[in-house]
């Protein structure tokens, strides 16, 4: 299939555009054999979090590391949500993550974002990365990115934003967002 088939295709995998929760997200990832091979870097927040991921990507870039990012939504080409080393991957890449994906997924229902984000990890397991950056989508708690562990959390602002999903205050939605910290918070501790 082409790009815009399995765009077309991946949409169609799950009756609602968005059903916040990792444990469909851990059982693929269990399935492709996903596992974190370099420092992951989880960025979410309200407003900026796209902007702190570029910088994050450059400032890596300009020491001379290999680096990952994953963002969303695009602008014009959906392979600019999937970056190695400051270019947009090929279609053809997206491609075969995507066909991975599907192989691996049986009957477990994924939204867009969520095939999507699993299939950037295909993508970044093809190549040797010093780090690789993930933009929170929605939330935090439940979002697909927060299925990785971070070794970094960052959070941008916090603001009312997808009150239907994360909670009518900014302490509801802040309280999601937080997740991401514990995450790595949690990691740390155990691995020190």
């Amino acid at each position: 299939m082409t790009l815009q088939e399995w765009l077309a295709f991946i949409e169609r995998q799950h009756v609602r555009p968005i059903d916040l929760g990792l444990d469909r997200l851990r059982v693929v990832q269990t399935t492709l054999g996903q596992r974190q091979t370099c420092p992951v870097i989880l960025v979410g927040g309200t407003n900026g979090k796209g902007s702190t991921c570029a910088m994050l990507e450059r400032i890596l870039l300009c020491a001379g590391y290999r680096v990952g990012l994953y963002t969303s939504p695009h602008l014009l080409a959906y392979s600019e949500r999937v970056r190695v080393d400051g270019r947009a991957v090929a279609d053809d890449a997206l491609c075969q993550s995507f066909a991975n994906v599907e192989a691996a997924r049986g009957d477990v229902p994924l939204t867009y974002f969520e095939f999507g984000t699993l299939a950037a990890w295909e993508v970044f397991a093809a190549h040797p990365l010093d780090a690789v950056i993930l933009e929170v989508g929605l939330g935090g708690r439940l979002d697909a990115t927060n299925s990785y562990e971070p070794d970094v959390a960052i959070v941008t602002s916090v603001d009312l934003d997808h009150t239907d999903y994360l909670g009518p205050t900014r302490e509801h939605i802040g309280f999601e967002k937080a997740h991401i910290i514990f995450s790595a918070a949690i990691k740390m501790s155990t691995s020190g």
